[in-house]
């Protein structure tokens, strides 16, 4: 939190751009009048609001018009100002707080209203700027082509001949918006100490929104923003950034680069253009995947007019005032949680929700579990390519509505991102789903990422009960070959790196286990179909015993197919793997692991040696072979008795 601003030198339109909810109280403690006046005009829209809800309970009318009232509290929030619009689209991301019917209506919030004179913009302009609009500008529209709840837009062109857009904001913003924020607080502090069923810190939510709204009213910190923005993803294939310029930007001003572009929910525009707008939505996944779970720092607004299809056929985004930042624990959580949602372990999941704060770690799982499985057993009733994110975070919502969930602000805003972003994929393709698009880049982590917590997350995936999961390994390659820029020689050598590490010990003893099993298969397999030539070709009798077991033929099976799946991956070059092997050789842990090979496979034959050799039953009247290579004799006695090879006859 901002250093607090003395009361004397704080001015909502000057120092409210720093969020210092002490400051903000202590300025409006003594301007009384103007607090009650600002309430008045909202204690009744809802109070009658209010009014409306106890009178549904009481008639018991609550479920049939749970829907005209939320339609009802949308078009409140939206007479109500900026403010009130913000806080209804921050409330649609915060199912631990309202109903799944009112989220679904507060998600059509429209952060647009009436735009403000052109006079008071110019105005702006000159005092921001220092000089009039026509003396900055070489052109300038005469109305605003857009006008949003901060401020409006203008189309221009510098003197210098660049198109540019110019943003102006809105007269008395911050001194509106910072009331609002002071009497909201107070109305979250009152609801947390009173209202028993309001689990979650409403004055922490309140205050991070409040630092969110202050920072989307800097402009200078929004033109900051797009430059970082830039740096992080402008290099992406097909991402394209604004840029700012600088001389024509101040805190209430911004001028940045006009994009000239087509929504991506006009699918017709975009084919008739030669644009393809399912590889866009493709490319805008890729690039919000880096945003959440690779730098951290992500566009929390990615409605559909901030992404544009340029006419070249990049992807461009706009508007960088509402940003946020996941932190690297949180990214590898979120990482986690999808790899336990994918393979359904839930136990796992709901450790998950501690790391990532959504429940306290004195929580009690027991009952959350199985409620976990309950919930998201529909929406994981398919297949990974079949799985639709705004139906898990439905089923999601409905459980956090029940349960102590918390949910944490930058998660919030991730939900908003991703449910925006899916719902314009699903204008252009209906069939399109987010989370089949991710899970090739959440496989390309977990192979590549040196990170401990994805190496536990990839060693929790592929072991199960000590066995491995020859499955699951083959599914990870497979995703993670359709990512854009899967390394698979930094696959491999990463892979060699952490199983010859200290960590890798539990990796390489397992791993031991199963290349045992699976060179015994192969030696087994290869001496029975010599053995079956050879006989078949002298004219004795065939022996269709002695083949490897089916499920040590399995795993050769798994082998075989994971080394076809690496050949058939883009890049894989086999020559390059053969520096891999000196350092392999040269390794103590090698060495150990070959003995250990040895040593297990010469035990496998010494056993099956004993007990096919040595322990087999000899053929005579009145015996009764058994399990346990022992003759039982026609009176019932059991003796030992050992059989050796019978002399072959020539």
């Amino acid at each position: 939190m901002p250093e607090p601003v003395a009361e004397a030198e704080f001015d909502p339109e000057v120092a409210g751009l720093r969020y210092d909810p002490v400051a903000i109280a202590d300025y409006y403690r003594s301007k009384p009048l103007q607090v009650w006046g600002r309430l008045l005009t909202i204690i009744w829209p809802f109070l009658t609001f209010g009014l409306s809800l106890w009178w549904d309970k009481r008639t018991g009318q609550a479920a049939k018009n749970q829907r005209l009232r939320a339609v009802r509290l949308r078009e409140v929030l939206t007479a109500l100002g900026p403010a009130y619009i913000k806080v209804g689209q921050a409330l649609s991301t915060r199912p631990d707080l309202v109903p799944p019917l009112f989220l679904e209506e507060l998600t059509q919030l429209q952060d647009q209203l009436p735009p403000f004179p052109n006079e008071l913009a110019y105005q702006f302009i000159e005092e921001e700027l220092g000089d009039r609009p026509e003396e900055i500008y070489a052109e300038l529209t005469p109305q605003p082509i857009a006008a949003a709840s901060l401020g409006q837009v203008y189309k221009g062109r510098l003197k210098t001949g660049e198109l540019v857009a110019v943003k102006v904001q809105r007269p008395g913003l911050a001194q509106n918006i910072t009331l609002d924020l002071y009497l909201l607080r107070g109305l979250a502090g009152w609801a947390q100490r009173n209202i028993k069923q309001v689990r979650s810190d409403l004055i922490a939510i309140l205050d991070e929104f409040g630092s969110r709204v202050f920072e989307e009213m800097d402009y200078i910190h929004e033109g900051h923003n797009a430059e970082r923005f830039a740096q992080l993803y402008g290099h992406l294939q097909d991402i394209y950034v604004p840029k700012i310029y600088w001389d024509y930007t101040q805190r209430r001003v911004l001028t940045m680069e006009w994009i000239n572009g087509t929504k991506l929910t006009q699918p017709e525009q975009l084919k008739a253009q030669g644009i393809d707008a399912s590889y866009l939505i493709e490319v805008g996944v890729q690039c919000s995947l880096r945003q959440l779970l690779e730098h951290g720092f992500f566009h929390a607004d990615p409605h559909p007019g901030n992404l544009l299809a340029t006419p070249d056929g990049k992807l461009a985004y706009l508007d960088f005032g509402m940003m946020s930042e996941v932190k690297p624990y949180q990214r590898y959580g979120l990482i986690e949680a999808v790899v336990h949602m994918v393979n359904r372990d839930f136990e796992g999941l709901a450790h998950d929700y501690v790391k990532l704060e959504f429940l306290t770690p004195e929580t009690d799982l027991t009952p959350i579990i199985p409620a976990l499985a309950n919930v998201f057993s529909n929406a994981l009733g398919a297949s990974v390519a079949e799985l639709n994110f705004k139906s898990i975070t439905d089923e999601f919502s409905a459980l956090m509505y029940e349960y102590p969930f918390r949910v944490p602000a930058y998660y919030a805003l991730i939900i908003r991102s991703l449910v925006t972003l899916e719902g314009i994929a699903i204008n252009v393709d209906p069939n399109f789903k987010v989370l089949s698009k991710a899970y090739p880049y959440v496989s390309k982590r977990l192979l590549t990422d040196p990170a401990p917590e994805l190496r536990n997350s990839l060693r929790d995936l592929l072991f199960k009960d000590g066995s491995f999961r020859w499955n699951r390994l083959e599914n990870l390659l497979k995703n993670a070959r359709d990512s854009q820029d899967y390394d698979l020689n930094q696959v491999m050598t990463q892979a060699v790196d952490f199983l010859f590490s200290e960590r890798g010990v539990f990796i390489r003893n397992r791993l031991v286990d199963e290349i045992i099993k699976g060179v015994d298969a192969l030696g087994r397999n290869a001496f029975h179909n010599l053995s079956y030539m050879v006989r078949e070709r002298v004219g004795l009798a065939v022996n269709q015993q002695g083949a490897a077991p089916a499920d040590e033929q399995q795993s050769l099976d798994h082998i075989k197919r994971i080394w076809g799946i690496l050949r058939e991956t883009q890049g894989f070059d086999a020559a390059q793997l053969l520096p891999l092997i000196p350092r392999l050789l040269a390794k103590p842990e090698t060495q150990h692991m070959g003995q250990q090979i040895a040593s297990g496979l010469a035990q496998r034959v010494a056993a099956r040696f004993i007990r096919e050799v040595l322990l087999k039953d000899e053929a005579a009247p009145g015996a009764a072979s058994t399990k346990n290579g022992f003759s039982r004799q026609a009176n019932g006695n059991s003796s030992p008795h050992l059989a050796l090879p019978a002399a072959v006859s020539r």
